[in-house]
Protein backbone atom coordinates (compact mmCIF):
# COMPACT_ATOMS: atom_id res chain seq x y z
CA UNK A 1 0.00 0.00 0.00
CA UNK A 2 1.19 3.85 -0.11
CA UNK A 3 0.00 7.07 0.12
CA UNK A 4 -1.46 9.07 -2.80
CA UNK A 5 -1.53 12.86 -3.38
CA UNK A 6 -4.67 14.34 -3.39
CA UNK A 7 -5.71 16.74 -6.04
CA UNK A 8 -6.09 20.51 -4.60
CA UNK A 9 -8.51 23.23 -6.10
CA UNK A 10 -8.12 24.55 -8.22
CA UNK A 11 -6.44 21.82 -10.20
CA UNK A 12 -8.68 21.17 -13.33
CA UNK A 13 -8.85 17.04 -12.97
CA UNK A 14 -11.32 17.50 -10.02
CA UNK A 15 -13.44 19.00 -12.64
CA UNK A 16 -13.35 15.97 -14.48
CA UNK A 17 -16.61 13.70 -15.35
CA UNK A 18 -15.16 9.83 -14.26
CA UNK A 19 -15.67 6.78 -16.23
CA UNK A 20 -17.34 3.19 -15.70
CA UNK A 21 -15.08 0.58 -14.03
CA UNK A 22 -15.24 -2.44 -16.33
CA UNK A 23 -13.72 -5.09 -14.10
CA UNK A 24 -13.81 -4.39 -10.31
CA UNK A 25 -11.77 -7.16 -9.76
CA UNK A 26 -8.75 -6.24 -11.62
CA UNK A 27 -5.61 -6.00 -9.38
CA UNK A 28 -4.64 -2.39 -10.45
CA UNK A 29 -8.26 -1.71 -9.07
CA UNK A 30 -7.69 -3.78 -5.78
CA UNK A 31 -4.51 -1.84 -5.04
CA UNK A 32 -6.31 1.58 -6.17
CA UNK A 33 -8.97 1.01 -3.14
CA UNK A 34 -6.27 -0.21 -0.48
CA UNK A 35 -4.06 2.96 -0.94
CA UNK A 36 -7.13 5.22 -1.68
CA UNK A 37 -8.69 3.52 1.92
CA UNK A 38 -4.72 4.30 3.25
CA UNK A 39 -5.01 8.05 2.19
CA UNK A 40 -8.16 8.28 3.32
CA UNK A 41 -7.80 7.03 6.73
CA UNK A 42 -4.45 9.09 6.72
CA UNK A 43 -5.65 12.32 5.98
CA UNK A 44 -7.94 12.00 8.66
CA UNK A 45 -11.18 12.06 5.81
CA UNK A 46 -14.43 10.08 5.48
CA UNK A 47 -14.73 10.14 2.05
CA UNK A 48 -12.66 9.86 -0.97
CA UNK A 49 -12.76 9.80 -4.70
CA UNK A 50 -10.91 8.43 -7.54
CA UNK A 51 -10.52 11.59 -9.06
CA UNK A 52 -9.07 13.40 -6.00
CA UNK A 53 -6.33 11.24 -6.53
CA UNK A 54 -5.88 11.65 -9.96
CA UNK A 55 -7.87 8.81 -11.47
CA UNK A 56 -10.70 9.28 -13.75
CA UNK A 57 -12.94 6.19 -12.36
CA UNK A 58 -15.69 5.96 -10.74
CA UNK A 59 -14.57 4.50 -7.71
CA UNK A 60 -15.19 5.98 -4.18
CA UNK A 61 -14.61 4.66 -0.51
CA UNK A 62 -15.99 6.21 2.93
CA UNK A 63 -15.35 5.50 6.26
CA UNK A 64 -18.43 6.17 9.01
CA UNK A 65 -19.36 4.55 12.23
CA UNK A 66 -16.47 1.89 11.89
CA UNK A 67 -17.37 1.16 8.61
CA UNK A 68 -15.98 1.08 5.13
CA UNK A 69 -17.92 1.26 2.72
CA UNK A 70 -16.31 0.61 -1.30
CA UNK A 71 -18.37 1.87 -4.17
CA UNK A 72 -17.64 0.82 -7.64
CA UNK A 73 -19.41 2.76 -10.46
CA UNK A 74 -22.38 4.22 -7.48
CA UNK A 75 -25.53 5.99 -9.02
CA UNK A 76 -28.11 7.96 -6.77
CA UNK A 77 -30.91 6.32 -7.39
CA UNK A 78 -33.48 8.28 -5.39
CA UNK A 79 -32.96 11.23 -3.11
CA UNK A 80 -35.61 12.36 -0.18
CA UNK A 81 -37.27 15.29 -1.17
CA UNK A 82 -36.11 16.60 2.76
CA UNK A 83 -33.17 18.87 2.92
CA UNK A 84 -30.87 19.59 5.52
CA UNK A 85 -28.11 22.23 5.78
CA UNK A 86 -24.85 21.45 7.07
CA UNK A 87 -21.49 22.03 7.09
CA UNK A 88 -19.10 20.03 4.60
CA UNK A 89 -15.20 19.53 4.33
CA UNK A 90 -13.01 17.85 1.26
CA UNK A 91 -10.02 16.51 1.58
CA UNK A 92 -9.42 18.68 -1.67
CA UNK A 93 -10.16 21.65 0.35
CA UNK A 94 -7.75 21.64 3.22
CA UNK A 95 -9.55 23.62 6.25
CA UNK A 96 -12.22 25.00 4.26
CA UNK A 97 -15.82 23.89 5.41
CA UNK A 98 -19.06 25.80 4.40
CA UNK A 99 -22.56 25.04 4.68
CA UNK A 100 -24.29 22.41 2.06
CA UNK A 101 -27.74 22.43 1.41
CA UNK A 102 -28.19 18.10 1.21
CA UNK A 103 -31.00 15.86 0.98
CA UNK A 104 -31.82 13.98 4.08
CA UNK A 105 -31.92 10.49 2.94
CA UNK A 106 -30.37 8.96 -0.55
CA UNK A 107 -30.34 5.48 -2.15
CA UNK A 108 -27.79 4.19 -3.71
CA UNK A 109 -26.55 1.02 -6.51
CA UNK A 110 -22.90 0.86 -6.57
CA UNK A 111 -20.92 -2.32 -6.93
CA UNK A 112 -19.01 -3.67 -4.01
CA UNK A 113 -15.07 -5.22 -4.35
CA UNK A 114 -16.02 -8.13 -5.69
CA UNK A 115 -18.02 -6.97 -8.80
CA UNK A 116 -21.59 -7.49 -7.00
CA UNK A 117 -24.31 -5.31 -7.06
CA UNK A 118 -25.22 -3.65 -4.06
CA UNK A 119 -28.05 -0.83 -2.81
CA UNK A 120 -27.49 1.09 0.12
CA UNK A 121 -29.90 3.31 1.67
CA UNK A 122 -29.01 5.70 4.14
CA UNK A 123 -29.76 9.29 5.78
CA UNK A 124 -27.97 12.09 7.49
CA UNK A 125 -24.34 12.51 7.66
CA UNK A 126 -23.81 8.85 5.40
CA UNK A 127 -26.12 10.05 2.90
CA UNK A 128 -24.41 13.49 2.97
CA UNK A 129 -21.07 11.63 2.16
CA UNK A 130 -22.64 9.80 -0.40
CA UNK A 131 -23.44 12.56 -2.35
CA UNK A 132 -20.31 14.25 -1.97
CA UNK A 133 -18.25 11.51 -3.43
CA UNK A 134 -20.63 10.81 -5.99
CA UNK A 135 -20.76 14.57 -7.15
CA UNK A 136 -16.72 14.31 -7.09
CA UNK A 137 -17.23 11.47 -9.87
CA UNK A 138 -19.66 13.98 -11.86
CA UNK A 139 -17.05 16.65 -11.84
CA UNK A 140 -18.93 18.76 -9.50
CA UNK A 141 -17.47 20.31 -6.02
CA UNK A 142 -19.20 20.82 -3.29
CA UNK A 143 -18.32 24.75 -3.66
CA UNK A 144 -21.05 24.96 -6.64
CA UNK A 145 -23.26 23.51 -4.45
CA UNK A 146 -23.62 26.85 -2.03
Amino acid sequence: MSLLPILLYPDPRLKQKAREIENPKEPLIRELIFDMLETMKENNGMGLAAAQVGKPLRLCVIRFERKTYILINPKIKSKSWAKEIAEEGCLSFPGQFIPIKRSKKVKVVAKNKSGKEITLEAEGLLARALQHEIDHLDGILYIERT
